[in-house]
């Protein structure tokens, strides 16, 4: 069922040390994220401008045609998912969209996100476009707030303006820790 949330959502684990420190880190909006794609989307339609050629191929009439529009589409692409990669691994996880947005991609694994993991979160991309977009508003379905190239590249998308949550994780344990810490203060 598509779930709109309203309320604060943070990220919450509970399976390894790293997702333990990433517990509580405030999820990045729908919004903000979106934004984020279509500011770095309108800054490769910038970048790209100069070397277009501004000649519109035919309609595919037979199958070797539209192979041959398809394979002018592949550098393309290509060359979007190389910005994506570089731009995330070099802006430390923020590209330009991000970064004025002011969310963060973070690494689930890692304790910065590596070049695979951005280049897997570009490929993620053309995946979920290749979903007619649905791998996108998985957003709205996955507790943690993650998309289809977010669950490929083992990814967050974190709000840096808000601050950090921090719940109990295991609310029994925390309990016992504050009773030996009140003993030991005795």
């Amino acid at each position: 069922m598509l779930k709109f949330w309203r309320g604060e959502r943070w990220f919450h684990a509970h399976e390894t040390a790293r997702f333990d420190e990433l517990n509580g880190l405030p999820l990045a909006s729908f919004k903000r994220r979106a934004w984020a794609f279509m500011i770095d989307a309108l800054i490769i339609g910038i970048l790209k401008a100069p070397f277009r050629h501004f000649h519109f191929l035919p309609e595919a009439h037979s199958s070797v045609e539209l192979v041959n529009e398809i394979t002018e589409k592949i550098p393309e692409l290509i060359k979007s998912i190389v910005y994506f990669g570089v731009a995330l691994k070099l802006g430390k996880g923020q590209t330009p969209g991000k970064w004025l947005m002011k969310i963060k991609v973070m690494s689930l694994t890692h304790d910065s996100i590596g070049w695979w993991q951005s280049i897997e979160r570009g490929l993620g991309y053309g995946a979920s476009l290749l979903e007619g977009g649905f791998g996108f508003f998985q957003y709205f379905l996955n507790g943690n707030r993650m998309c289809v190239h977010d669950r490929i590249a083992e990814t967050i998308v974190v709000d840096i303006q808000k601050p950090r949550v921090r719940p109990a994780l295991h609310p029994e344990t925390d309990c016992e820790e504050r009773k030996i810490e009140a003993e030991a203060a005795v």
